[in-house]
């Protein structure tokens, strides 16, 4: 008894580290934002409780209710393109021939390159003037448009340059494809169906929970976009590409207004539950398991 006691306690000396970095940096920060989001509280100063003031005040703040348009086209533009571009990457992907394996390490590379260092690299090839992808359009004779000028245009430019981590998701969809039994594509191959109908009947109903995961992740990370529009632009031009957590980051560490920010990021939240408890009820009509 003794014996199991002194384990206990090696274990728990051990495992104490990880305990007190989780109430300290993970769980205590979630229970404090939720109070401050009813509270008017600025760094210097106690807070002061003011209920949902700091909820009604976002959807009368204008910069706001910009950086939640701008969140929503982020949301429809990165979540399908990044399902269609991680689908057509698995596809060429899951082939298995001779170096196969360099290729698949190539194409999730870009996954693990630092965001700040791709920020540079991606603002130089979308140069309007002295940019690569103008610099190829102009031997062809076409005049490229303002990529990174252009207030309507800017967002689709972002939305494609966050294309370049696609190897991420084109991993998880190949994984999935990969899981599939030979055997289903033989017997649709032997009924005579071609390759569309292949992976319309097949592939795409089997990889559908690998979807559902994806849907989540990506949806929740587009809800929460930061890093490409701060660090490229700032929010700018005119707000063009102002998101929610940039307005976020904005209150909370450049104004020092951290209970306004707390709001945000709890209707982020509240948001992001909807959306995943959207695809979970939706899910049973088209997620398929083997």
């Amino acid at each position: 008894m003794m014996k199991k006691h002194k384990q206990f306690l090696t274990a728990m000396f051990f495992v104490l580290p990880g305990i007190i970095g989780l109430l300290v940096f993970r769980i205590y920060p979630i229970f404090a934002s939720f109070f401050f989001s009813f509270t008017e509280y600025h760094i210097t100063l106690p807070p002061k409780w003011v209920g949902f003031d700091n909820f009604k005040e976002l959807f009368r703040d204008p910069l706001f209710l910009k950086s939640l348009q701008n969140t929503f086209v982020y949301f429809i533009g990165l979540v399908p393109v990044g399902l269609i571009v991680g689908i057509l990457l698995a596809l060429l992907l899951v082939k298995d021939f001779k170096g196969i394996s360099f290729f698949r390490a190539v194409m999730y590379m870009p996954s693990v390159v630092p965001i700040y260092a791709f920020a540079v690299v991606a603002l130089n090839f979308f140069n309007p003037y002295l940019g690569l992808v103008n610099g190829f359009l102009a031997k062809f004779g076409i005049s490229g448009p303002l990529w990174t000028a252009d207030d309507k245009l800017v967002k689709l430019t972002i939305i494609l340059i966050a294309q370049w981590g696609a190897g991420q998701q084109a991993m998880i969809l190949m994984a999935a494809m990969k899981d599939i039994p030979k055997e289903f594509y033989e017997s649709a191959l032997i009924d005579g169906a071609n390759r569309w109908q292949v992976f319309r009947k097949v592939t795409l109903p089997l990889i559908t929970p690998a979807i559902l995961y994806y849907f989540i992740t990506s949806s929740i990370l587009a809800l929460q976009f930061f890093e490409l529009p701060q660090i490229m632009f700032g929010g700018g031009p005119n707000n063009a590409t102002l998101s929610i957590a940039i307005y976020l980051y904005r209150h909370a560490f450049r104004y020092g207004n951290m209970g306004y920010a707390s709001a945000m990021a709890w209707f982020i939240f509240l948001i992001s539950l909807g959306i995943c408890i959207l695809y979970f009820r939706t899910s049973r009509k088209w997620v398929f398991y083997s």
